[in-house]
């Protein structure tokens, strides 16, 4: 029996004002002629609706670059999703982020590349550091619950400190501080973006005491980085298990990562329903179970809590997406992320980027 979907991930659009070094999302961005009509997305969301989702994340890219965005979080609340807008928060003026929350919007996840206006703007490509201090400021005097992800890497993490108790003064409900993952143009920069043993010890270290200290007023999550933990996550819960994703043509996934998986087909909204794509689609079936596991996943004790690791990732590190994911110590293939951390550069100063390049 297939569980329903708890969570829809809403890929809105591919449009975005920033150009950050460790974005995730695929090299090959769908245009803005492609993306759903206001209409379609609303009908995706009564279908996600009665196939039991709860949840709705809206992201991108930017959100906030559609302007039919009041719209699409009126048709969520509609539909009865609780809905979360993950967002920059440039192209969030005061007055549109009270429409938001007057259209239904009842949760907001800003953010933020660095404590630091410099450093920031460094990592986005892009202006936007004091803009969202301000944003943060006008979200506390509403009634909408509100989270800072902070994406934490090489060249941050020795301030680490200073950038918790930096968002402490936003106010947040709760702290994602997020380790970047690394596919799609944080792949392409990885080596100046993985951070070195001692950095993920300190962090721990701070991220705990900050934890305690906070207790019971913020909440703060953080976990171990893939390439540094002892088995794999078990990522997005699990292929098609617990979450749904929708990129902003129309297609469904499993992850937002899929797509690199050649010889793989993924059906459209516009052309199956939701429930159908869910139940009987390809491409969410392929992963599911453990017929395709090869060992030592097949006889492992944890398939039942990682599923093999990240389709995605072992793809894109071993050329094979039935492999397990190599983060595992058990892996055949693990000495390829040992051989990463070895060779991620030391040097900041020497950093060049590759930036993420913007649909059009």
């Amino acid at each position: 029996m297939i569980p329903n979907p708890l969570a829809l991930i809403a890929e809105v659009t591919h449009r975005c004002p920033l150009h950050c070094v460790y974005c995730s999302n695929p090299l090959q961005l769908v245009a803005t002629k492609a993306e759903l009509s206001t209409e379609a997305w609303v009908r995706v969301f009564q279908e996600a609706s009665r196939l039991g989702v709860l949840h709705l994340h809206l992201t991108g890219g930017e959100p906030a670059a559609r302007t039919d965005l009041e719209e699409l979080i009126a048709g969520a609340r509609q539909a009865g999703l609780y809905t979360n807008l993950i967002t920059s928060g440039l192209g969030v003026s005061e007055a549109r982020l009270s429409k938001l929350v007057d259209a239904g919007l009842d949760h907001i996840q800003v953010s933020f590349q660095d404590s630091r206006d410099e450093p920031a703007r460094w990592i986005a490509g892009a202006k936007g550091h004091a803009y969202k201090v301000v944003l943060a400021e006008k979200i506390r005097q509403l009634k909408v619950a509100f989270t800072v992800n902070l994406v934490v890497h090489r060249q941050n993490l020795d301030h680490i400190e200073e950038m918790i108790e930096f968002i402490e003064q936003l106010q947040p409900e709760r702290v994602e501080i997020a380790h970047a993952q690394y596919y799609g143009w944080a792949l392409k920069n990885r080596d100046t973006l993985l951070p070195t043993p001692h950095q993920l010890e300190n962090c721990l270290r701070v991220v705990e005491k900050a934890q305690m200290r906070l207790a019971g007023k913020v909440r703060i999550d953080c976990v171990v980085p893939d390439y540094y933990a002892r088995y794999p996550k078990a990522c997005m819960g699990g292929w098609g298990r617990r979450l749904m994703l929708i990129d902003p043509s129309g297609q469904a996934l499993p992850c937002h990562a899929a797509r690199v998986i050649p010889d793989m087909k993924f059906d459209n909204v516009r052309d199956h329903s939701l429930e159908w794509i869910w139940r009987e689609s390809a491409a969410f079936q392929r992963f599911r179970g453990e017929e395709w596991m090869p060992e030592p996943c097949k006889s492992c004790d944890r398939r039942t809590e990682d599923f093999g690791g990240c389709r995605c990732q072992a793809l894109l590190l071993t050329g094979d997406a039935n492999a397990t994911d190599p983060v595992c110590s058990l892996s055949p293939d693990h000495h390829l992320i040992e051989t990463a951390r070895g060779a991620a550069k030391s040097d900041a100063a020497k950093v060049s980027w590759s930036y993420r390049t913007n649909a059009g």
